[in-house]
């Protein structure tokens, strides 16, 4: 049982390591109880163990990292088994400080910690630089178990407090009542905490301040002294000391622009304090009746400033600047009065300038303050047209809309003058600011449209197909624009063309109608209409004889003329005989012969005119006489002539109404002419 005997060994090897660290492992077996096997075959058995290296290494420092110091770094591994086969590096960066294997043997079977060591002095460069402290159990058999663990520590390198520097402004030595600023910086790392002392006459130190900038106002001789100030941080303390000396000495004040100032609403005023003879002076700001100050304040060295931004109607008061410097003080004042001309006047003109037309102007100024020294006059050219003082008194402080308006009746001749609106604000105080502002406006004076013309070439009667040209003129001033219409049949106007030439190119007689030019500019139109007529040459001429060209005499014979589509065309229907033709008396066009005769056959002739041209047809009536005795009358002629005395005029009722509805226009029938040919 050789395979038997392996298994069974290598179970024996694991149960005499259980109980050599029984405090350090976990052992599962599989199967958990007995199990039977029959001799021969082959059993495995399984133990698994957790435990021999439980936790991440630990970096450990033996104290802070101060830049140039040497500091210990220990890398600890804690409860490992067995500790022969264990391997620590550690690494600073991508650089192995030191790498130790535990290769002692050792016969204790039990946890142990172990720890590597290395000493290294920090520079500022290992800032953000990180400790890797690697541990590796080599035990090639433990697939399941964790072999190697890692710690990560980020490098925070610290320099102590140096360099430590007081920056005093204005000096060192301040006149009584006056102001010093002082700022201390110090180098370290971390960024050292400013702190601000005093000495005292037993050596002791009053603390001042913890901020960086240490500024003393309204000096006092005592303030004299020694001003300590130091830079902490963890590390250390650096410390610097500057000497202060308070001086009394006499000084003057100024202020300006002077005693008194007109700024424009809404500007930014500066009013400066000036001091002369005091280094350190002491500056406050009030208001004589001690109104709100709304203003900001800016004090530096000798010049103290009062912004007001924007001046208001609050800000309109005397203001007063006290210095004080040492025990003294004085005192100066200066008087703010305001004014609101922003702008230049707006000319404004209710309607278009028309000639002979009247016209009223206004002159608006906008915002205006104070009301009681604005005065507004209007001119055109060197004419006065209106002027005007706007006197009332009034307390109330607010901003004022004032126009002046002046009607007048312009002509042509003002085109070109100029339109002046000119505001004038009163106030002798403003040196610096335009007591005056106007505006002008060009005149242009327009022109109604008028004596609108119409020329058509080459006449407004045309042959269907010719071209025509019309063009429209109408003086106005600006040029009126031209625009064509034609008139449609109920009344309105249908737009055509904005040239002042309307062409038409092959005309159709559809293109007759009243055209209408429109002259029109900003100050009204006038129109023009002119009607054009297209003619057409007399066509579709049709000549017929009813019932037929060859009739038997004594029968009823219609002869029809009709023209379709022709507008104002004559008609005249004509007889033809070599001694002359005989122009037949006709109605509508039709011919009715009663009891067709021999003399009656021959050529007969329809002319259709108009006044472009005309058009001629014709055809041959053949009567035949009778064959037997005329005085013989059977029943069948009875029955035809009673039938055809029905059908006759029945017929002419028929070709009237069929030749009225194909004809467009009129017809005018003349009555026997001789025909001129």
């Amino acid at each position: 049982m050789p395979g038997k005997m392996v298994v069974i060994f290598g179970a024996s090897n694991i149960l005499w390591i259980m109980f050599a660290a029984s405090q350090a492992f976990k052992i599962e077996t599989t199967p958990e109880s007995k199990s039977l096997a029959q001799i021969g075959d082959s059993v495995s058995l399984t133990c698994s163990t957790t435990g021999s290296f439980p936790r991440d290494p630990e970096i450990q420092l033996s104290g802070p990292l101060e830049a140039g110091k040497p500091i210990t770094v220990k890398c600890l591994v804690a409860d490992v088994y067995p500790f022969d086969r264990l391997e620590i590096d550690l690494m600073k960066g991508d650089h192995l400080m030191k790498s130790q294997e535990f290769l002692e043997d050792a016969d204790r079977k039990s946890l142990e910690t172990k720890s590597l060591e290395v000493t290294f002095t920090p520079v500022i460069e290992d800032i953000g630089k990180v400790l890797v402290c690697r541990a590796k159990l080599h035990i090639d058999e433990m697939d399941s178990v964790l072999t190697e663990r890692e710690a990560v520590k980020e490098l925070q390198v610290y320099i102590s407090p140096k360099n430590t520097v007081i920056s005093v402004n204005p000096s060192t030595r301040l006149q009584e009542g006056g102001s010093v600023t002082m700022t201390c910086s110090s180098e370290g790392l971390p960024p050292p905490e400013i702190f601000w002392s005093k000495k005292l006459d037993n050596g002791n130190l009053q603390h001042l301040s913890g901020n960086a900038t240490l500024t003393l106002i309204a000096m006092r001789m005592e303030d004299s002294g020694i001003y300590v100030c130091e830079g902490v941080n963890l590390i250390g303390k650096n410390r610097k000391e500057v000497e202060l000396i308070v001086q009394e000495k006499p000084f003057t004040v100024e202020i300006s622009p002077g005693p008194r100032i007109v700024a424009q609403i809404g500007d930014s005023v500066v009013l400066t304090c000036s001091v002369m003879g005091c280094e350190s002076p002491s500056f406050s700001w009030r208001t004589q009746i001690d109104s709100p100050l709304s203003g900001k304040v800016r004090s530096e060295g000798t010049n103290s400033t009062l912004t007001l931004s924007p001046v208001s109607f609050e800000n309109e008061h005397s203001y007063l600047c006290t210095v004080t410097c040492g025990r003294k003080k004085l005192e100066k004042g200066i008087q703010v009065e305001l004014y609101s001309f922003p702008r230049d006047p707006e000319i404004e003109m209710r309607g278009v300038l028309v000639s002979e037309s009247p016209i009223t102007v206004s002159c608006k100024v906008s915002s205006v303050y104070p009301l009681d020294r604005l005065e507004i006059e209007l001119l055109k050219g060197e004419t006065v047209l209106e002027n005007k003082e706007f006197l009332e008194d009034t307390d109330m402080k607010s901003l004022e809309n004032k126009s002046l308006e002046a009607t007048f009746i312009p002509t042509t001749e003002d085109t070109g003058k100029a339109l002046v609106c000119q505001a004038k604000l009163h106030m002798d105080e403003m040196e610096f600011e335009p007591k005056q502002r106007q505006s002008t406006q060009t005149l242009y004076v327009n022109v109604a449209p008028r004596d609108t013309t119409v020329l058509v070439s080459p006449s407004s009667i045309l042959e269907e197909g010719s071209s025509v040209n019309m063009t429209c003129l109408s003086h106005g001033l600006p040029a009126p624009k031209i625009l064509w219409s034609r008139q449609l049949p109920n009344g309105e106007l249908q737009p055509v063309s904005e040239n002042a030439t309307l062409t038409l190119i092959s005309t159709k007689m559809e293109d007759s109608g009243v055209y209408v030019c429109e002259g029109i500019n900003q100050a009204g139109r006038s129109r023009k209409e002119v009607e054009l007529i297209i003619q057409a040459t007399p066509k579709d001429i049709k000549l017929t004889a009813f019932p037929s060209e060859s009739v038997k005499e004594g029968d009823t014979v219609i002869i029809s003329c009709t023209c379709v589509n022709v507008p104002e065309t004559w008609i005249i229907l004509k007889k033809k005989a070599q001694t002359g033709d005989t122009v037949l008396k006709s109605i509508d066009g039709a011919y009715t012969i009663q009891k067709a005769q021999l003399k009656d056959a021959g050529v007969y002739e329809c002319e259709s005119k108009n006044k472009v041209g005309s058009q001629l047809r014709s055809l041959t009536l053949d009567v035949q006489g009778r064959e037997n005795n005329k005085d013989y009358f059977s029943p069948e002629l009875l029955m035809l002539y009673c039938a055809s005395s029905l059908i006759i005029p029945a017929v002419g009722m028929i070709i009237y109404f069929a030749r009225k509805a194909n004809m467009k226009g009129s017809y005018s029938l003349v009555e026997a002419q001789k025909s001129k040919v």
